[in-house]
């Protein structure tokens, strides 16, 4: 075992641990904020992992879960939202948090990486996990001043 896959392993276990007793606990809003908080977990794992084991495959699949993660939590927000109404989840600590974990992470493997394809994947992967994130938090504590429906 390396640091590489120790640091995988304490952030599924801390992140995605947290956030899949959340998900199984507590009200919708909680679940909702939790389920989004899981990508923002399990995709800077999948980062460490591709770097501990050599697997560049393993960026495609942290690509396609920066991709799809906030995607299915727009959805669920969207098809839940009158579920949602009475009370808007606010998570802004643990978005930021989890926003900083993962360009932590993507930093130093950009870092380690070296200029290449690899680095621009990498890039590409942190704006999406980061962005993506941000903005499905966003909507499900209230949605954006001044666009209509949310």
């Amino acid at each position: 075992m390396n640091g590489w896959i120790l640091a995988a392993t304490v952030l599924l276990a801390g992140g995605a641990g947290t956030a899949l007793w959340a998900v199984a606990n507590g009200p919708l809003g909680r679940r909702m904020v939790a389920q989004n908080l899981a990508t923002s977990a399990v995709c800077p794992s999948l980062l460490l992992l591709s770097q501990g084991y050599g697997r560049p495959s393993y960026l495609d699949l942290a690509l396609l879960l920066a991709l799809l993660g906030p995607v299915g939590t727009l959805v669920f927000a969207r098809l839940l939202a009158d579920d949602l109404a009475g009370e808007r989840p606010g998570a802004r600590g643990l978005t930021w948090t989890a926003a900083g974990v993962g360009a932590v992470v993507v930093l130093v493997l950009c870092a380690v990486t070296g200029p290449g394809r690899a680095t621009v994947k990498l890039l590409v992967i942190g704006a999406l996990l980061i962005g993506g994130n941000v903005v499905a938090a966003r909507a499900l504590s209230g949605g954006f001043r001044g666009v209509r429906g949310g």
